[in-house]
C-alpha cells in the first residue's frame, strides 16, 4: 500500500485533471461561436508548456546521455520504431470493429515519446537509474518534436494529417520557437524554473488539461459517446493490452540483450513502455481537428491509465529485489 500511495502522490494529479477535463468537456463542451478563442487559449498553453520545457531541459544533460550510446540508439529505436510499427499494426486490425478516427489513434499512439513525469518516478521506487531516465525521457521527448509527426504521417499514408505548410508553421511557432526561446532563455530563468517545481508541474499540468478539453469538446460535439459502446470499449482496452504487453515485455527483453546493468535495465524498461500524454495532447492539438483530435487521443488515454496499473506492482517488485 505504502508503494501505491507514493505512486499516487506524484502521479495522480495529471490523470485528475485529465478526467476533469473530459467531464467538463462531456458536460459543457466549447460551442462552434467559441471554439477559435479556446482553441488560441490551448495552442498559448501549449506554446507556455514548451517553453517552460526548454527552460528546465539542460543541455549538459542530453550531451551526457549521448554518450551511453548502448542505452540511447536502442531505446530510441524501440520507442518510435519498434512501437511505431505495433501501433501502425494495431490501426490496421483495429479498423474492423473500431471507429476509423479511433483506431487511427492507436498509430498516433505508437508514435509517441515516453512520459518524464511517471517513468522516471516508477524508476525510482524500483531502484533503477534516475539518471538515465531523466535524460532518456528529455532527449526522447526532444527527439519527438522533429520524429513523431514526420514518422505518424509516412506510416498513416493519405489517412493521416498530412505535413502541409500550415502544419509546419504551427510546429515551428508552437512548439519549436518556444522551445527554443527556453533554452536561450535557460541562463536567465532557468534556476527559477528549477527552484519553482511545484508551480511549473501545475502550469504543465494544466496546459494539457485545456488541450485535452478543446480537443474532447470538438469529439462530443460530434457524437463521441454516442458513437462508441461497450463493445468498442472493450475491444479498445483488449488491443492496448497488447500494446502494454508488447512495451513492457520487448524493452524488457532488449535490456537484458544489450546486457545493462540492472539499474539501467529498469530505466530502460519504463522509458520504452510509457506513453506521454504531456507531448500527445499537444501534438493531436496541432495535427487534427479538436474533433478528430477527441477521438484520435481515446487509446492514449487508456494506454496512459493502464501503463501506471501495470507500472505500480512492478515497482513494487523490482524495490522488493
Amino acid at each position: 500500500m505504502g508503494m501505491m500511495q507514493q505512486v499516487t502522490r506524484r502521479i495522480d494529479p495529471l490523470m485528475r485533471m485529465l478526467v476533469a477535463a473530459i467531464l467538463l468537456a462531456s458536460l459543457l463542451p466549447v460551442s462552434e461561436a467559441l471554439r477559435p478563442a479556446a482553441q488560441a487559449v490551448s495552442d498559448a498553453a501549449i506554446f507556455l508548456l514548451f517553453l517552460l520545457n526548454g527552460l528546465r531541459l539542460p543541455r549538459g544533460e542530453v550531451l551526457r546521455g549521448l554518450k551511453h550510446r548502448r542505452y540511447i540508439v536502442p531505446v530510441c529505436l524501440f520507442v518510435f520504431a519498434v512501437m511505431g510499427m505495433a501501433g501502425l499494426g494495431a490501426w490496421q486490425a483495429a479498423q474492423a470493429f473500431l471507429p476509423p478516427l479511433v483506431a487511427l489513434g492507436f498509430l498516433f499512439l505508437g508514435v509517441l515519446p515516453s512520459t518524464v513525469q511517471s517513468a522516471t518516478a516508477y524508476t525510482s521506487l524500483s531502484g533503477g537509474s534516475v539518471a538515465m531516465s531523466v535524460i532518456a525521457a528529455a532527449l526522447l521527448n526532444l527527439l519527438a518534436v522533429f520524429v513523431t509527426i514526420p514518422l505518424f504521417t509516412l506510416l498513416a499514408g493519405g489517412q493521416g494529417a498530412g505535413l502541409d505548410f500550415a502544419v509546419l508553421q504551427k510546429v515551428a511557432l508552437v512548439l519549436l520557437l518556444p522551445f527554443i526561446l527556453g533554452q536561450l532563455l535557460q541562463g536567465r530563468f532557468g534556476a527559477w524554473a528549477q527552484e519553482q517545481r511545484v508551480l511549473v508541474a501545475r502550469m504543465d499540468r494544466s496546459a494539457i488539461a485545456i488541450a485535452v478539453y478543446v480537443a474532447f469538446s470538438g469529439a462530443v460535439r460530434e457524437g463521441l459517446w454516442e458513437r462508441l459502446d461497450l463493445a468498442d470499449w472493450a475491444a479498445m482496452g483488449g488491443v492496448v493490452a497488447v500494446l502494454l504487453a508488447l512495451g513492457f515485455g520487448g524493452s524488457w527483453a532488449l535490456g537484458g540483450a544489450l546486457r545493462l546493468e540492472r539499474a539501467e535495465r529498469i530505466s530502460f524498461l519504463f522509458a520504452g513502455a510509457h506513453k506521454s500524454m504531456a507531448m500527445g495532447a499537444p501534438l493531436a492539438a496541432i495535427l487534427f481537428d479538436p474533433a478528430q483530435a477527441g477521438m484520435i487521443m481515446l487509446p492514449l488515454l487508456v494506454y496512459h491509465l493502464a501503463q501506471m496499473l501495470v507500472s505500480a506492482p512492478l515497482a513494487s517488485r523490482f524495490s522488493q529485489a
